[in-house]
């Protein structure tokens, strides 16, 4: 091992972001004796967990911290205490996830959906439609209609008015097309743009930069385009057409969180949030399930802990640059989910710590063999 430490900031959050988190980190733990360096973990409150001590949703002190680490493994944030809140501010005083994606400049978000054998039955589609799904959602997250400005809610002559502005450069445009592109690049070629140029203007400029960064930089992979609407009809008819899905900020949390059906259970999805490279190589980097809080179930030891797990395979991949223990920690979890102790969002009755002792199980017996 090098003496230089990996270091993560953890920030396990709300509901069973604390559980799931916990079940990640021991993943984590399995592995780390193929890693060629040691691991160093700091962990600090964020979401309603740190407003309840600290009166904000994410401290100053954590930001920095964010701003000096390798990447942070993130739980989940919100509940009904918090959510509703009259802070401020925009999303960035209202969300320390939000406040992170912009501070960081974690400008891609990439969520990867596939179809998992035993959980085809979860889902509301026939098995031969989804069979075949395994794609990237490559959704921008810094810009677009969620940070525009101006924004908010104005009485003009005693009628109310709500304001919410999208706006896009050419350079966050084109950065975004790049990390698509080469996402595509190294799995089967195709890059599907989602937009509405037909009716907005920034979906214009969107399209028009989408095709000159591929005519410039990505000729060789396939690229085309799709009105937003139309894009999530094909996703939910035919999954297995798409490979890598690119969209705004908006389009694309709509396009990501679709997508999610096909898998089956939300707690069966990774995340990365990533942003530009460094003069150093490396990147700001953010991994989180896509699940929420789900304050209904927390505490009862029952959550679904893989879509955690999977973040620490991104992780891996993107961090560490291991594809290769990334592959294996995704193949323990196929293995795993094959067998019946499932959790009960996929129809079973385990808890979360079995699954994570399983999984556990399953890599020891092939760090074993390393």
């Amino acid at each position: 091992m090098t003496s230089d430490p990996f270091r993560l900031l953890c920030l396990p959050g709300d509901g069973i972001g604390p559980e799931v988190t916990q079940a990640a980190l021991a993943v984590l733990e399995a592995v780390a004796p193929a890693l060629d360096r040691p691991i160093d973990i700091t962990h600090e409150l964020a979401g309603g967990a740190c407003y309840e001590v600290h009166g904000v949703f994410l401290r100053n002190e954590t930001a920095q911290q964010a701003h000096e680490v390798d990447a942070i493994l993130f739980g989940a944030e919100g509940g009904v205490g918090w959510d509703n809140l009259d802070i401020p501010g925009g999303p960035t005083a209202r969300s320390s996830l939000s406040r992170l994606r912009k501070e960081l400049d974690l400008f891609a978000n990439i969520r990867p959906v596939r179809s998992w054998p035993l959980a085809i039955a979860q889902t509301p589609f026939r098995p031969e439609v989804v069979a075949e799904a395994d794609l990237l959602v490559v959704r921008e997250n810094t810009s677009g209609i969620y940070f525009g400005e101006p924004r908010g809610i104005f009485d003009r002559e005693g009628e109310a008015r709500a304001i919410d502005t999208q706006s896009y450069t050419r350079a966050e445009i084109d950065r975004c097309a790049h990390m698509a592109f080469a996402l595509a690049d190294k799995r089967k070629g195709k890059v599907t743009s989602a937009d509405k140029a037909n009716v907005m203007e920034s979906g214009v400029l969107w399209r028009e930069r989408l095709e000159a960064v591929h005519k410039e930089y990505w000729a060789h992979v396939t690229l085309e385009h799709l009105y937003a609407d139309a894009c999530l009809f094909d996703l939910v008819c035919h999954p297995g057409r798409f490979d890598v899905i690119v969209a705004d900020n908006l389009f694309g949390d709509l396009i990501s969180d679709c997508a999610a059906a096909i898998s089956g259970s939300l707690g069966l999805l990774p995340s990365a949030s990533l942003g530009p490279l460094k003069a150093d190589g490396r990147r700001a980097a953010l991994f989180e399930p896509v699940h929420g809080s789900a304050p209904d179930i927390a505490g009862r030891g029952i959550a679904n802990p893989i879509a955690a797990i999977l973040s620490v395979a991104m992780m891996l991949q993107l961090s560490f640059q291991r594809s290769d223990l990334a592959a294996k920690i995704e193949n323990s979890v196929e293995r795993v989910l094959s067998g019946t102790r499932i959790t009960p969002d996929l129809g079973g009755d385990a808890s979360t710590l079995d699954v994570a002792d399983n999984i556990v199980a399953d890599i020891d017996g092939w760090m074993s063999t390393l």
